[in-house]
């Protein structure tokens, strides 16, 4: 029998992979030079096209069984993450990229509290002080580019945190339910959103080959993982593995693009990186000393 130690290591593996898949977002985001409803129709026809292909390769004529499986908190889940998609894409247009990653970073802490209301999980003392230091750190990144904008920028931010924390929250309690089929659903509601506002128009072969590069090579790949995540891993802790995109998406902006994080987007980073680091080394001699080793 797994034992409960090896399944979250499991849970940390595809969190931390799916995490890597999702680093280059806002690199390849920032390279393209379309608007943002069109980069969101594409985003979303190419990427539920992707989960489509994934899944049918993945469970072949069943996808429909595995679907509905998932249910009505299925359903749910994919209607979030158009609602994650939609908000983040338009709280970047209206606000300060800084407004937004902070509003972001409350998604541990939110996901956190509606498992322990909803369906009474709770975190021991140890991860709730992961979280709030992981959070801080995120913070630290993020106010250097802090500034004005309108309000429906920090609205939508809003719709985007608490999206992202409750879709991983509602997966977490159907760990036996493989939410990530139903992304397709949620892919859908975005090209289609985004067609209903004149998304749907050529970007020109460069911008159409970074976003296929995006939305067929990375994102797919990242999200499944991600959202499978919840099946091993409290939803806080997942969301707190999104955080290490924050620092490995601006160090690859930095690396590409010339655009230097400031002091505070280091310490920031460090925090993060230091912090998750530590956690590491615990959960592992945490599952030493169950197995009875040294």
């Amino acid at each position: 029998m797994t034992s409960a130690h090896s399944l979250r290591w499991r849970g940390f593996v595809i969190a931390g992979l799916g995490v890597l898949f999702l680093s280059p977002d806002s690199l390849l985001v920032k390279a393209t030079s379309v608007t943002p409803v069109v980069f969101l129709f594409w985003r979303g026809l190419l990427i539920g096209l992707s989960f489509l292909v994934i899944n049918h390769l993945r469970y072949g004529r069943d996808l429909p069984i595995q679907m509905r499986r998932c249910g009505k908190r299925g359903l749910y889940c994919g209607v979030a993450f158009a609602g994650s998609t939609l908000g983040f894409v338009t709280g970047v247009k209206y606000t300060a990229a800084g407004n937004v990653l902070v509003i972001l970073n409350t998604a541990p802490v939110i996901a956190a509290l509606i498992a322990w209301l909803v369906w009474k999980e709770r975190l021991p003392l140890r991860t709730w002080i992961l979280i709030l230091i992981c959070v801080g750190g995120a913070s630290l990144m993020a106010v250097g580019e802090m500034g004005g904008g309108e309000p429906i920028g920090l609205v939508m931010a809003g719709v985007a945190a608490f999206s992202l924390a409750s879709n991983l929250a509602v997966a977490r309690s159907r760990p036996e339910a493989d939410m990530s089929v139903m992304l397709i659903i949620g892919a859908v509601l975005v090209a289609v959103t985004a067609a209903l506002f004149g998304g749907a128009q050529w970007p020109g072969w460069r911008d159409f080959g970074l976003i296929v590069l995006l939305c067929v090579g990375f994102l797919p790949v990242a999200s499944i993982l991600i959202q499978t995540g919840p099946r091993y891993l409290p939803a806080a802790e997942v969301s707190l593995f999104l955080l290490l995109e924050t620092v490995l998406g601006t160090l690859l902006v930095w690396f590409f693009l010339g655009e230097l994080p400031g002091p505070l987007g280091f310490l920031g980073g460090s925090i993060i990186l230091g912090s998750l680091a530590v956690n590491g080394v615990i959960e592992d001699w945490k599952e030493r000393r169950a197995l009875g080793h040294p």
